[in-house]
């Protein structure tokens, strides 16, 4: 039996989405094991672009299940709207996707709940996406959440009023709130979970225990970045689960010694969303260009993401975290429009040189030291094959699987599927 994980090794952002569905034909299995709609993949072919926001990437491909973990948090009406959206493609979800009856559900007023709470932080807010991920987390946690397994109980919705009402406290001790009408909030919501019901909704640890014993393979999918990791990300500008290989056990339940290869997926160069330290971080032209070009807007909430150079202290960081066995470099195609490219390889921490990834990561304190690199300034995103790729390009891959002493087995340049150079 092998399951292999998909991992970002940023903040989140890092293609993860395209990879999947790449190598989806490998495996029998697709099982997203952590966070929420707050996170969106990206895939393009034939011309049409899609993005998931719950919904594992591998739904496309006709031989393929798809299991939703019990480490993800679920909103059913952005999933009936996902499902809406997917209808036209001629998929039969109802056979190929399946729920783990232990994820829970995001309630209208934990969005209510996360907007209220982003805007009371005025100047310290952590930059939300509002998707109420972080208190359905909490809930989660505090135990007082609502599984998908609890909609089908005959006094689940009393269960329900009574989370909402404490919900409804909460908001009205803050001085700033928001304008709400619930009422018509939860007509939305209650007939987005009779769509819910509709779907294979199973005990996905037994599930995935027979499929290991039957040999089919399982590929891990997870969400955001390793950067945003509640313990080993940037906190607190984090996200509310593991983003790491962790987090697959307790999203899955799958035992440690069932994984296999993690893949860890990363940009040509470095991309933030909201607040937070970012030492590589480029303030002028040439962060615009990067963000133009690679077009830095989320899938999920559309807002721009900030731009800098690779980050090799960051990348080494996740790769220890992660166990990584294997890199995947995404967007080299966006560089090709620089003369001169860098990497930060360590970073100046109080008159201190060092490559160790900080406890806090303040941009005021730490001056990352670069290597410059010329640019290969020629358009690759056509290219098919290792051997057609500019020798600048490849000097810059060697660079950094040198440094980081992992290699990268897959580089993506360009957003379609087709664009994708397996080594």
């Amino acid at each position: 039996m092998s399951v292999d994980l998909i991992l970002g090794l940023q903040w989140g952002d890092e293609g993860k989405g395209k990879i999947v569905d790449f190598l989806t034909d490998s495996y029998e299995i697709i099982a997203r094991f952590q966070g929420g709609p707050n996170a969106g993949h990206t895939l393009e072919f034939d011309g049409i672009k899609h993005v998931l926001h719950t919904i594992p990437s591998g739904i496309f491909h006709s031989k393929v299940e798809n299991l939703i973990g019990n480490g993800v948090v679920i909103d059913p009406v952005i999933f009936k709207k996902e499902i809406e959206n997917l209808n036209q493609f001629e998929i039969d979800l109802y056979s190929k996707l399946l729920i783990s009856n232990k994820a829970h559900i995001i309630l209208p007023t934990h969005k209510i709940l996360d907007a209220t709470s982003e805007i009371s932080k005025g100047k310290s807010k952590i930059g939300s996406t509002l998707r109420g991920i972080g208190p359905t987390y909490m809930d989660k946690t505090g135990r007082n959440g609502i599984r998908v397994g609890d909609i089908f109980e005959k006094n689940w919705e009393e269960k329900y009023d009574l989370l909402c009402k404490k919900h409804l406290k909460i908001i009205n001790s803050y001085e700033k709130k928001i304008e709400f009408n619930l009422e018509k909030i939860n007509e939305e919501f209650f007939e987005a979970v009779k769509k819910l019901k509709q779907f294979k909704v199973i005990n996905s640890q037994f599930y995935l225990s027979n499929a290991k014993k039957s040999g089919k393979k399982i590929l891990a999918e997870g969400a955001q970045g390793t950067l945003l990791d509640i313990d080993f990300g940037t906190y607190p500008y984090v996200t509310s689960s593991t983003t790491t290989a962790a987090g697959a056990c307790t999203g899955l339940g799958i035992a440690p010694k069932d994984i296999n290869e993690v893949y860890g997926i990363f940009k040509a160069y470095t991309t933030r969303v909201g607040s937070g330290p970012f030492p590589t971080e480029i303030n002028d032209k040439d962060g615009e260009i990067m963000a133009k070009v690679g077009n830095e807007f989320g899938s999920t909430t559309g807002r721009a993401r900030r731009c800098g150079w690779l980050d090799l202290v960051a990348l080494k960081y996740a790769i220890q975290i992660n166990g990584v066995t294997q890199l995947v470099m995404m967007k080299g195609d966006v560089l090709s429009n620089f003369k001169k490219i860098k990497i930060c390889t360590s970073y100046n921490n109080k008159d201190n040189s060092n490559d160790v990834f900080p406890f806090n990561l303040s941009k005021n304190e730490i001056i990352p030291i670069y290597t410059e690199f010329p640019g290969w300034e020629k358009d690759i995103s056509n290219i098919t094959s290792e051997n057609e790729l500019p020798k600048k390009f490849m000097n810059y891959i060697n660079f950094i699987e040198k440094e980081l002493k992992i290699p990268i087995k897959i580089i993506s340049v360009g957003p379609d599927r087709k664009q994708t150079i397996f080594r």
